[in-house]
């Protein structure tokens, strides 16, 4: 027994190695990029995850034109590293202008909200990334709705902006009871809000 112990532990060594050395299954992400400092602030998170998270969804309003461009740029710098790299790009009625009325607001993001649903439906993601933009609101509502109807269950992550210290942003403020994960980066908001994991500063 003792002379067959060695030829018994090599194959079950080689069989965890395997195990280890496998690829995680793809990912389907869906990403929500907002104007200015959010859009660049979701690309590091970005730079940060493996090529399982494929193929990438990029969400944005039909009216930033500068999150495109900068979108267009990330993705062929990856593409450098993973040849197999995979994205597209959606655009989404803006749910609230700048200097908005509330109570125009909330006709405009109803409005976003039916356009979200067929497309969050056709990409049905596995996971849902997003940092803050008005834009974020109606995707991950039109995804929790379609979870609740049994037809697609998607996994919500919400990174509050850096730049938010004390106090949630009007979209972290609605969204913090819908998402799985929602993530601060300043230990006054996670005093504030109980439900949040504090990381430190990941952007």
């Amino acid at each position: 027994l003792l002379l067959l112990l060695p030829l018994l532990l090599v194959p079950l060594a080689l069989l965890a190695r395997r195990r280890r050395t496998r690829r995680a299954p793809p990912l389907s992400l869906l990403v929500v990029a907002g104007s200015g400092g959010h859009t660049t602030e979701i690309l590091r998170l970005l730079s940060c995850l493996s090529e399982s998270y494929s193929p990438r969804h990029y969400v944005f309003a039909a009216s930033d034109k500068m999150s495109e461009a900068k979108i267009h740029s990330f993705e062929q710098k990856r593409a450098e590293t993973f040849s197999n790299s995979q994205f597209t790009l959606h655009r989404i009625p803006r749910s609230r202008e700048v200097r908005q009325s509330w109570a125009s607001s909330v006709i405009t993001t109803l409005h976003s909200i039916l356009y979200s649903l067929p497309l969050t439906y056709k990409l049905k993601p596995d996971l849902i990334l997003c940092n803050g933009p008005g834009t974020c609101v109606p995707v991950c509502m039109s995804a929790v709705l379609l979870g609740l109807l049994g037809i697609k269950r998607a996994i919500i992550v919400y990174v509050e902006s850096i730049c938010r210290v004390e106090t949630l942003s009007l979209s972290g403020k609605i969204l913090y009871y819908f998402t799985d994960y929602f993530i601060v980066q300043w230990p006054d908001l996670k005093e504030k809000y109980p439900k949040s994991v504090y990381l430190g500063r990941i952007v």
